[in-house]
């Protein structure tokens, strides 16, 4: 017990001796030995290294997991090692509803039909994302992480180590300083600066042999690039595949609600172009047959006795030219046909504005 207590007595006046020298070198009051210009870059790429894969570590997993609580509690689990409960990602969620809600209005109706196919599409992106959560957490975020818990911190503490012998060092250079000049004074100094030349090999040397153990450390962040690099790769192929699987079960799935009708209809119709989504311009009237639209307006035609007609707008059409009039969805105009004029346009008329339109952007009214 009485050598612990003098131990921590030791170790304290130590770190304060240490700190009161660390403070005069801040201000200049006491000398310091610098490292060399390569020890000094390496120490600046290792500190630089660990604060963009803090970043890009945490980034990541905001990334790969939304929900902050989620992460907690994830990251709780990891560190009692052990496995936390599995609970539905937001896709799969999303398909679970779909699959409920499709079975409950009956899988024998078109829309329960399918919103079952629906919830099945999203079943498999769920899975898709569970694999690239997985995939990335292994390939990834883990060497990340290592560097960070494992070979970052073994720089950091031989660093410090570092740190306190370069300390010493000077300590020990201050006191031979002190004890030259006091000789000159009195010839009783010879033997403290004798032990003072002694104590400046002893810690120089210990000093030297620091530097070279962090010196060959630092050197292995470059391997750390190198294979932080190989983890990155790994991270956008999972990325890779895992859009790519989202994009082909989007793709089927769009194939197959496409046998689906898109509203009920009792005079055996299809789907009228009015009914069609304004995402944007329709083909040309060129290269598809109006028919396939179910357009009412035709090659020929037909118009009022006055050979005018009202027409309400498909879709947004913006005007090429001056000689064409810019629209938009579902305003009503006035439409007319012009002697040997192109069969799919017509000449329109809004107010005191008038210009040609396509006729596919049309839907003549009774």
């Amino acid at each position: 017990m009485d050598f612990n207590v003098k131990k921590l007595a030791a170790d304290a006046g130590t770190f304060l001796s240490r700190a009161v020298q660390f403070t005069e070198e801040k201000f200049g009051q006491a000398e310091k030995t610098e490292l060399d210009a390569q020890l000094e870059n390496l120490l600046s790429k290792a500190e630089t290294t660990k604060i963009w894969t803090e970043k890009i570590m945490k980034q990541t997993e905001v990334l790969l997991q939304p929900n902050p609580n989620t992460r907690i509690e994830e990251f709780v689990y990891e560190k009692l090692d052990r496995k936390a409960p599995s609970r539905m990602n937001n896709f799969e969620q999303l398909g679970q509803y779909m699959l409920d809600a499709g079975n409950d209005f009956g899988p024998g109706t078109a829309y329960g039909s399918a919103l079952i196919k629906c919830g099945e599409a999203e079943n498999r992106i769920g899975s898709a994302e569970r694999e690239l959560i997985h995939t990335s957490a292994v390939s990834f975020l883990a060497p990340l992480r290592n560097f960070l818990e494992g070979d970052y911190k073994t720089i950091s503490k031989e660093r410090k180590l570092l740190q306190n012998k370069r300390l010493d060092l000077d300590a020990a250079k201050a006191r031979l300083k002190k004890a030259k000049v006091s000789e000159s004074r009195s010839a009783l100094w010879a033997e403290e600066v004798t032990k003072a030349e002694q104590d400046v090999r002893i810690t120089q040397s210990e000093f030297d042999r620091q530097a070279e153990i962090t010196r060959l450390l630092l050197e292995g962040i470059g391997s750390t690039h190198t294979h932080h690099l190989r983890c990155l790769n790994d991270y956008v192929d999972a990325q890779v595949t895992y859009y790519a699987q989202c994009y082909q079960y989007m793709v089927d799935l769009q194939k197959q609600l496409g046998s689906f009708p898109t509203f009920s209809s009792n005079n055996n119709q299809t789907t009228s172009a009015s009914a069609m989504p304004n995402t944007g311009p329709p083909l040309s009237a060129s290269s598809v047959p109006l028919s396939t639209l179910n357009n009412p307006i035709t090659t020929d035609y037909k118009l009022s006795s006055s050979g005018t007609r009202k027409a309400r707008v498909l879709y947004d059409y913006d005007a090429a030219d001056s000689s064409e009039l810019s629209l938009l969805a579902d305003e009503v105009i006035t439409v007319y046909s012009l002697p040997g004029m192109d069969s799919d346009w017509l000449m329109s008329e809004r107010g005191n504005q008038k210009g040609k339109v396509p006729i596919t952007y049309l839907e003549l009214l009774n």
